[in-house]
């Protein structure tokens, strides 16, 4: 039974983040059923009207070099450190960064599995990695995501659709043509989950670290305890949405520049085509 250390660690760090004014929860409104009525996607709409990140942020142009002592959970391993998310959607959105420089459109490598692995063995949930601006995100320096889940909770809205797209051997469809998943087991060696990961990538089109210096298109990254899948991108912006990697499990964020009539009328599924 994990014990559940670092994600403790985080909600104790939150707490003083925010009455130290270092932590920015947005706050959002969920407003599914005013679009949408199945539930393998929750919307939530996104207030932003005290919300300034440039301001926040000031002329910092890495704010992971060095990354704020206040948001600091924990050291992990030699190569990686466990910090907050400064602006989470979700109370402990925990983001593991590589101490030094890595760049995050660059080949993933055993390190950061490993370092993977070890965060996930004490708490688990939804981990995603976005490659790229293409694939949302928003800092160049390495870093990954978790959304922390307990054993009841299923790990994303999407969870049954990537289970049967595995299971399945019909990959019809623009969505499937552009994303792969296969069955995941954090139990298995770091080197074997990092082979799996450059299987995967190979098979999906993005290249190898031996022919190409980089992956050949951006791209998401879904982990969880059962499956991973490889999203390959094509765009970011579309009708007034942004996509990363929670779009692809799941979770939709709208704004006051989000097309709302045309995800009422075509759906979150057809939306997420217009990004692979």
């Amino acid at each position: 039974m994990s014990l559940e250390i670092y994600w403790k660690k985080a909600l104790d760090q939150t707490r003083l983040s925010i009455d130290n004014k270092s932590l920015y929860p947005l706050k959002t409104d969920i407003i599914t059923s005013d679009l949408y009525q199945k539930n393998d996607f929750i919307i939530r709409k996104l207030d932003t009207s005290k919300f300034n990140k440039n301001k926040i942020y000031g002329p910092k142009q890495n704010p992971f070099c060095p990354w704020e002592k206040i948001l600091e959970i924990d050291k992990i391993g030699d190569n990686h450190q466990l910090i907050l998310n400064k602006y989470p959607v979700q109370k402990g959105h925990i983001l593991l960064i590589t101490n030094n420089w890595k760049p995050q459109n660059g080949w993933l490598d055993n390190n950061d599995w490993k370092a993977i692995q070890q965060v996930n063995k004490d708490t688990s949930g939804l981990w995603f990695f976005n490659s790229s601006p293409i694939a949302g995100a928003s800092q160049p320096h390495r870093h990954f995501q978790l959304l922390r889940r307990s054993k009841e909770e299923i790990t994303c809205p999407r969870e049954k659709w990537f289970l049967e797209m595995k299971l399945s051997k019909d990959f019809n469809g623009k969505l499937r043509r552009n994303i792969i998943v296969s069955k995941f087991n954090f139990l298995e060696n770091s080197i074997s989950l990092y082979e799996l990961y450059l299987e995967l990538c190979n098979k999906l089109g993005l290249g190898n670290p031996i022919s190409n210096r980089k992956p050949k298109y951006p791209y998401n990254l879904l982990i969880t305890n059962k499956w991973i899948a490889i999203i390959k991108r094509k765009y970011d912006h579309i009708h007034g949405f942004s996509i990363n990697g929670l779009g692809f499990a799941g979770y939709l964020l709208v704004t006051e520049k989000s097309n709302i009539y045309y995800l009422k009328k075509f759906g979150p599924e057809k939306l997420l085509e217009s990004f692979v």
